[in-house]
């Protein structure tokens, strides 16, 4: 990572060597510690990182360094750009499956998580759409849903292991309560929803035909043999015509918080495609498939 420095960031700087068995094999890193007076590192970039370094190494240096990090905030949300309920869902773990209890603290916070995520919880700060559908940004926000969804599986699979459930304030919550819950949503995103649009193409009969996706939009070098310069791509992506290459398997970024939905390729907040929106839904199919089988 690059850190900017100036005289306004005050930086001290200091290393030493670990050695991290993993798999029996040794490995040894130079770590070197960054304090600053800036929040220029974020504290759930840390925390993520610790808690999977702790996962695949048990080192307690990493296990001290998230208890030092105070990493406490509040958050109803799980994305590439806000990692604290996926950390805490991962450390969760240690108690849920482990029957660590010092890791309790964990549990709490990633249980205040899915209290304010699930919809018959007394504490839920999270808006739904009329149809159904986890609503946080107008923007792409179908990658809030499937991360938020893959959460909660994840989460779900640690209470069935152990049996556990918890409750929002007078609300019971148990592993089916929240496993029927993502299938909704899951349901939601592959056609079940007001319109009966499938959000992923090529999946169903109806999906977007005008993604928001150079390679998918431009005819390929089959029918356009020669060259498509930087700025001669526009009369494609201005036509009224679906995409001439199907992105099979792509998830673009869904209805608006009324769920109402518009294809057309200009509207990138609602029809692009993205990695962080396609990868958590495979780890939520993956576990439905299993459930219900591939039919």
């Amino acid at each position: 990572m690059h850190i900017p420095f100036d005289e306004r960031t005050k930086l001290s700087i200091s290393s030493k060597n670990m050695n991290v068995k993993v798999h029996g094999k040794t490995f040894s890193y130079l770590i070197t510690c960054h304090r600053l007076n800036s929040h220029v590192l974020k504290q759930d970039e840390l925390l993520w990182g610790a808690a999977w370094l702790h996962k695949a190494t048990k080192n307690a240096t990493y296990l001290n360094f998230i208890n030092s990090l105070g990493a406490n905030d509040i958050t109803d949300i799980f994305s590439w750009d806000n990692k604290f309920a996926g950390a805490r869902v991962l450390l969760a773990r240690k108690t849920l499956v482990d029957k660590d209890n010092s890791f309790d603290s964990f549990r709490f916070q990633a249980e205040d998580f899915l209290c304010r995520i699930l919809p018959n919880s007394p504490s839920k700060t999270t808006q739904y759409t009329p149809g159904g559908l986890i609503f946080k940004l107008s923007s792409a926000n179908l990658q809030y849903v499937t991360s938020i969804t893959f959460l909660l599986n994840t989460y779900a699979k640690y209470m069935a292991s152990s049996g556990h459930t918890f409750s929002c304030q007078n609300v019971l919550i148990k592993s089916s309560t929240i496993r029927a819950f993502a299938k909704k949503q899951i349901d939601y995103i592959l056609g079940q929803n007001p319109l009966g649009i499938s959000y992923m193409v090529g999946f169903g009969t109806s999906y977007p035909k005008m993604v928001h996706h150079r390679g998918s939009s431009l005819p390929s070098i089959a029918s356009h043999p020669t060259h498509i310069g930087c700025n001669d791509g526009f009369q494609y992506f201005f036509s009224g015509n679906p995409n001439p290459n199907l992105l099979t398997g792509a998830v673009v970024g869904g209805p608006d918080q009324n769920d109402a939905f518009s294809d057309s390729r200009t509207d990138y907040n609602h029809l692009e495609p993205a990695t962080y929106i396609n990868a958590p839904l495979v780890g939520s199919l993956a576990y439905l498939a299993g459930r219900y089988g591939s039919g």
